[in-house]
């Protein structure tokens, strides 16, 4: 009997067997691979654009890996060789995350324009007074200060410490809001992957995971920021791309600003849409299939102060802090702040719109329906405004929000453990491979503690994201500034400042916060207030600096 294949058949058939070779990349039961959005034609497309992406960001890891695994210095700083480009888009693409892509439009989708717009704002102004004010004199004094290649080596050094207090905190505090941080990535891989490919949310987090954990093994800083200058363009080319497919789909501008002028409070700067939920948190539904909200909730000027307030954090970012260390010339900084203002204005304008006009082309969808599932609307209208290898592809810059975010959080919570605590305090006499050893076993306990965080599918990622954000601006923010601008701070006045902004962040968020009322503000501006006074009283009641500290300032304040 002979054996004939249409045309068609013989592409049936191979693209079953792809199906089969891709479901068991991606540890999909093949009983799972029969029809349905699990693995169709459009989703096999989709994945093939992300494959692709995931290959050149692990070439690029391959291609650094030599060079960074040269040193320590070389793996956690590049030996201070970041051009001002590559400098400026890492700096951003690792600090914005995907709650660029998934939490800030999904916050415009549930409640509005205001409070993703002023947390923008807040995070635009942050983003210039940090690389206009802190950038030159941090790259002079982490210089001067030792040579110091970490966050928590350069306030050791700058304070001239004996006994690593500040060293030890410093770290501590680093481990356990990156390792926070890190889960928010974990997150966004879930869901992106999840809401893709049909799968189980706690299967495609554990394979992003794992993913990011192998990339950021292979290639360190270098790797690290190349790719994110990659990711960078990616990502600002997703957010532009839909942001004006979605907006001529939904019949132009004046009909988005229309209908969203229609829901209470949706479309102002000074109030917020309050959806109608019910008991299992999904957005209630008219008889006529519109969703229903409440009456539009006040936005005052405190929630505005408390909402822009985002934008102190950026003062004690490791991640955007060490690109200040690491630039090549201090005399580039001015062209990287350009370009970094530049992108932080455009991509923060476009994620806020995008959830404003995903409220427009869906007002009512199964996916988006709870504050959690809000979060995906990036993801839904991608996969509805193009053909799947392109939605493919722009939804590889979720995948480039999450890697550029996710590997820094790593590889600067290692080096706090291996080089802080490991070799400066528990092994003194640590040889250069031990240290490289020790940052990849603390690499894969963060990764397993920031997995087990992130289990929890309900989780939203906006909210993840602002407690670690307010963390570490409030940790390292005033102490930042003070230690480079005020030649009066000493060390106690470090660690008071330190313990009391970390401290506050915790008491706020859960003991004060969750009183309402006046009090119902973000954690981060209280505990920035506090931190900023307990430095200056305690630098005031003690000890002045020492000569050799004071002329440690002057020699940074001259460079800069």
């Amino acid at each position: 009997m002979e054996v004939f294949h249409s045309k068609s058949e013989t592409f049936n058939i191979k693209f079953l067997h792809i199906r089969r070779l891709l479901a068991i990349m991606m540890g999909i039961p093949s009983e799972k691979m029969q029809g349905g959005v699990t693995m169709n034609h459009d989703t096999v497309q989709n994945l093939i654009a992300m494959i692709g992406y995931m290959a050149i960001v692990i070439g690029i890891g391959l291609y650094f890996s030599k060079r960074s695994n040269r040193s320590s210095e070389e793996y956690f700083l590049g030996g201070r060789s970041l051009g001002p480009w590559v400098a400026a888009m890492s700096a951003e693409a690792s600090d914005m995350s995907g709650w660029l892509l998934m939490g800030l439009p999904g916050v415009a989708y549930w409640c509005g324009f205001s409070d993703a717009a002023w947390t923008a704002i807040g995070l635009a102004l942050g983003t210039y007074l940090n690389w206009l004010f802190v950038a030159k004199r941090l790259r002079s004094y982490s210089v001067v200060a030792g040579n110091a290649i970490t966050i928590p080596d350069f306030f050791s050094n700058r304070f001239r410490e004996k006994r690593k207090v500040i060293m030890t905190i410093a770290s501590l505090f680093i481990l356990i809001f990156f390792t926070v941080y890190a889960s928010s990535c974990f997150v966004t891989c879930g869901k992106l992957f999840s809401t893709m490919f049909g799968q189980s949310y706690r299967t495609m987090m554990i394979a992003g995971a794992v993913f990011v954990l192998i990339y950021t093994f292979l290639g360190g800083f270098l790797a690290e920021s190349a790719s994110d200058f990659m990711q960078a363009v990616v990502m600002i080319f997703a957010l532009s791309v839909v942001l004006i497919a979605g907006v001529a789909s939904a019949g132009g501008f004046g009909a988005v600003v229309e209908n969203a002028r229609a829901i209470p409070g949706f479309f102002t700067f000074f109030g917020i849409a309050s959806p109608t939920v019910g008991a299992n948190g999904a957005q209630m539904i008219s008889e006529a299939g519109a969703p229903l909200f409440g009456a539009a909730g006040s936005y005052g000027l405190l929630t505005i102060i408390s909402t822009m307030s985002w934008g102190l954090g950026y003062f004690g970012m490791p991640q955007v802090l060490l690109r200040f260390m690491a630039i090549r010339k201090r005399s580039e900084l001015v062209k990287s702040r350009r370009i970094a203002t530049v992108w932080v204005v455009i991509s923060l304008g476009a994620a806020v719109l995008i959830g404003i006009v995903g409220r427009a082309m869906f007002p009512v969808h199964a996916v988006l329906n709870t504050a959690s599932g809000a979060e995906n609307v990036f993801i839904v209208l991608s996969q509805t405004l193009f053909p799947p290898l392109v939605a493919g592809i722009i939804m590889a810059g979720i995948l480039a929000a999450t890697i550029s975010s996710s590997d820094s959080y790593l590889l600067i919570a290692a080096s706090a453990f291996s080089l802080n605590i490991f070799k400066s305090i528990m092994k003194k006499d640590a040889t250069d491979k031990q240290v490289m050893m020790m940052s990849r076993v603390v690499l894969l306990a963060i990764a397993l503690i920031g997995v087990a965080i992130a289990l929890d599918e309900n989780s939203v990622i906006f909210t993840i994201v602002s407690f670690a954000w307010a963390g570490f601006g409030a940790v390292f923010g005033p102490i930042m500034l003070f230690s480079l601008f005020w030649k009066r701070t000493n060390y106690a006045g470090a660690v008071a400042g330190m313990l009391a902004g970390g401290g506050m962040v915790f008491l706020w968020k859960l003991a004060i916060r969750p009183l309402g009322g006046v009090l119902g503000i973000y954690e981060l501006f209280p505990a920035f207030v506090v931190s900023a006074i307990a430095i200056v009283i305690v630098s005031l009641l003690t000890k002045k600096p020492d000569k050799e500290m004071l002329r440690e300032f002057e020699l940074a304040r001259q460079g800069n």
